[in-house]
């Protein structure tokens, strides 16, 4: 188990970067900071899985600009299944994985696009999140965000397979994450240990990608005002 004193200390921080009025990777940066602070070794175990990744080229053949967004079928929180027509029938849309309800920095991004989906709809466009963790899980990281936007379950990674978008952890970071609590197993409800990369598309309603934000380092996001912007121009 994680010292308590860490654990208050990082709380406190992922609150203020939540709560900040300001860039969304300037608030990903406070947690991001608070961790090296305060929890340097599981820090640099994330720069050593940051490293490999990027080393790999992991998310390099993720779909591109002016490419055609796969399709999905997957479901909302409370079952119902979702497709990308669906997701894009009345206009644009900003895809975005997120790794779970767990992961501060996507708690950090949730909030920001939550505060961006009025945003978002003022341009015609809305805002869909994906994960890969079971409806309950998608349920509480909705609600925790204030997120008026929809979250869908990605079961077993399979839709973010399909894009090259998944990673296996690694046996380091498994041991740091279990100890920090995350029971990954639980939450997507298999063993596996894989997580998206935790991308943004931006997608037209013809189904084309007019906008891509795809990097190995969780620790960054689609800023929000480039979001807005593309929504803007794939009305």
């Amino acid at each position: 188990m994680t010292d308590e004193r860490i654990a208050t200390a990082l709380e406190a921080a992922l609150e203020r970067a939540r709560e900040l009025d300001a860039p969304v990777n300037d608030r990903l940066e406070i947690y991001a900071d608070a961790l090296r602070i305060h929890f340097a070794p599981f820090a640099e175990a994330v720069d050593r899985l940051v490293a490999r990744l990027e080393q790999a080229g992991a998310g390099g053949s993720a779909p591109r600009i002016g490419e055609a967004m796969p399709p999905f079928l997957l479901p909302d929180e409370h079952g119902r299944l979702v497709s990308l027509a669906d997701v894009i029938a009345e206009g644009p849309a900003a895809i975005a994985f997120h790794r779970g309800h767990w992961c501060p920095y996507c708690q950090i991004n949730a909030r920001a696009l939550a505060e961006a989906d009025a945003r978002a709809a003022d341009v015609g466009g809305r805002i869909v999140a994906i994960t890969p963790e079971q409806q309950q899980f998608t349920a509480q990281h909705r609600a925790e965000a204030a997120a008026a936007y929809t979250i869908l379950s990605d079961i077993a990674n399979g839709y973010a397979l399909s894009l090259n978008l998944a990673i296996w952890v690694g046996a380091e970071m498994q041991r740091f994450m279990s100890e920090f609590g995350r029971d990954l197993a639980r939450y997507q409800g298999n063993p596996s240990w894989f997580l998206p990369i935790p991308a943004t598309f931006v997608v037209a309603r013809d189904g084309t990608i007019r906008a891509r934000f795809v990097d190995p380092d969780y620790r960054r996001r689609m800023d929000v005002d480039v979001m807005i912007e593309a929504l803007r121009k794939a009305r």
